[in-house]
């Protein structure tokens, strides 16, 4: 059975950066697509960044856009999370999430396996 575990989460001031990892066990991690989602007071899950199978291409919502990058190596069975320039509104804890098919997608619906979680808190 999959899990997914992230980290690297944590207190950050606006302007900072962040990277979150997620690390996958099991041997069909490559085979999928992975993303990253958010949960708020107001939004209980919200796509954040998405990379395809094979790494080839990516998604990001509009709120991230050009400050959020996602990358993932299929040797190591990781995903990965770059925040840079960090604004109060991107507090949330992430979570990391595998899809059920090769390419990115931002429906939640469509992730099988999801870790646990990590808080990211922005000080203004």
């Amino acid at each position: 059975q999959v899990q997914l575990v992230e980290s690297g989460g944590g207190l950050a001031q606006a302007g900072d950066s962040l990277r979150l990892s997620c690390v996958a066990s099991g041997d069909t991690f490559s085979h999928y697509a992975m993303a990253w989602f958010r949960r708020t007071p107001e939004k209980e899950r919200e796509f954040v960044a998405g990379i395809s199978w094979s790494g080839g291409s990516s998604k990001y919502d509009d709120s991230v856009k050009d400050r959020f990058t996602i990358s993932r190596d299929n040797d190591k069975n990781t995903v990965d999370l770059q925040m840079n320039g960090l604004k109060p509104e991107d507090a949330a804890v992430y979570f990391c999430a595998r899809s059920v098919v090769r390419t990115v997608v931002t429906d939640p619906n469509v992730y099988d396996v999801w870790g646990q979680g990590t808080q990211v808190t922005v000080s203004s």
